[in-house]
This record gives structure tokens, C-alpha cells and sequence, in this order.
């Protein structure tokens, strides 16, 4: 066999596993208890909102996209971004474009949010995320956006310990993960769930961390998939966009 004939084989080989590993994960991802949505940060535009030129807060999915579509910017996945305080000011870090507007909260309290190990869900000035435990959390100042959240859904591979199988603590949760591809994952269960279920979601798609986002409250709008869930009243959003044509 010539050199070319090797390399093209060799071609051939690469791109059939590829385009095995982007079946494998569209099929996990099609688990029709949730609604779901994987970013690639390398090609996609995303980002996390809080408040609009006027400093004014966006609180809901509708007045987010009303004002991307002021700015040209057609919105095509929105989800609230974490826990938020009563004046809907993030519960803990929040980072946006390499500056913290609030600051890592470290301390101890009642609640999910306190549920230790909590984390931070952040991306890079040059497109790549990350999610790690609080403790675990430096800012080196290459990052351009953050949140924190709690508690982790998967710690190093394994379903945070706190968790049960089979447990009746079940509520609407949304929640991120990094996929091994170095890919985001979003994801909200259609319906209510247990803390266990939820996380192993993310495990199965080989997600080695994943963190909780929030519960009742959550919003998800994916209107590729006829999921439209415009209205709430958050602190932080995320927003995958494109131009408008």
C-alpha cells in the first residue's frame, strides 16, 4: 500500500470515528425527559446577560430577545444562568466580559446553592469552558464569563454524594455540563426529577463535571426544537446568538 493510500485510510478512519462520537452524542442527548442543547463555544456565540445599556435588569427571556433584536442579534438558546438574590442580582460570581460584577461567595448557608461542593460555570477569553468546584475557582484574568451555582451535579466523573437514587425531592432543574469533546450541554427536564436522575443525565453523556443551574423557576427557549419558554423573572440569563440575515 502507497503512502497516499495510507493517508487516505487513515483520513477515512479519523472522520468515520468522529462522525461516530457526534452520533453517539446526539442519540444520549435525545432523552425526551429534557430539553437539551449543545454549543460548540469555537463556533457559537454565547454569552450571559444581567442588565441592558440603562442598567436596566433583563429579568425575563421576551426582553432579552426584544433587545437582541434591536442589536441585530437573532437569539437562538436562552436559559437562566444560576441562582439570583430578591433585587434579581446573581447569588454569588458573576463575571461579565473579564469583569466581576459580584463577587465568589465562599461562605456557608441554607439551601442548594450552599449544598457543598458548589461550583462556577466560566469561558475563556479564547472560547473555552470550564466548570470546577468553588474551591478550585482562580481568575487569572482570562476569563470572560462566569456564574456560580450550587451544588455540583458531577464532581470528577461521579454523581455528587449527597444525591439518592429514588429520591422523592423532585422539581424542574436545568443544569451545564462539559461534554469530553470539549462541548457545552444545557439541559432542563421537561418535567419534575430528583437530584440523582438529573445528574446522572450528564454523567451518561460522559460528563466529568456539571453543575446545577436552578429549579422551579427555570426557562428554557430552543425554538429549533419547539420549546419557547419566554417569560420568568431571573438575574442572569445565557444567550446563544447569531446575526440577524
Amino acid at each position: 500500500m502507497n503512502k497516499n493510500s495510507i493517508f487516505t485510510l487513515t483520513t477515512i478512519l479519523i472522520l468515520s470515528t468522529v462522525g461516530i462520537i457526534v452520533f453517539a452524542q446526539k442519540q444520549k442527548s435525545a432523552d425526551d425527559r429534557f430539553v437539551s442543547y449543545i454549543v460548540d463555544i469555537k463556533k457559537q456565540e454565547i454569552k450571559l446577560y444581567w442588565k441592558n445599556e440603562q442598567q436596566e435588569n433583563f429579568k425575563s427571556i421576551q426582553n432579552l430577545k426584544n433587545w437582541l433584536d434591536k442589536h441585530h442579534k437573532l437569539l437562538v438558546f436562552a436559559m437562566n444562568a444560576g441562582m439570583y438574590k430578591q433585587n434579581n442580582a446573581p447569588q454569588g460570581l458573576f463575571i461579565e466580559n473579564q469583569k466581576t460584577i459580584t463577587p465568589l461567595d465562599t461562605t456557608s448557608g441554607n439551601g442548594n446553592f450552599y449544598l457543598k461542593p458548589n461550583g462556577v460555570f466560566y469561558c475563556t477569553v479564547d472560547s473555552f469552558p470550564m466548570i470546577c468546584t468553588t474551591t478550585n475557582f482562580m481568575d487569572n484574568g482570562n476569563i470572560k464569563y462566569a456564574t456560580q451555582s450550587g451544588p455540583m451535579l458531577v464532581i470528577d466523573g461521579q454523581i455528587h454524594s449527597a444525591f439518592k437514587e429514588n429520591s422523592t425531592n423532585l422539581n424542574i432543574r436545568n443544569g451545564v455540563g462539559i461534554l469530553p469533546d470539549n462541548k457545552i450541554i444545557f439541559a432542563m427536564s421537561k418535567k419534575e426529577i430528583n437530584f440523582y436522575d438529573f445528574a446522572n443525565y450528564f454523567k451518561k453523556m460522559g460528563c466529568k463535571n456539571a453543575l446545577y443551574l436552578d429549579g422551579l423557576v427555570s426557562r428554557t427557549y430552543l425554538p429549533e426544537q419547539n420549546w419557547t419558554q419566554t417569560d420568568g423573572n431571573f438575574g442572569v440569563i445565557i444567550g446563544v446568538t447569531t446575526d440577524q440575515k
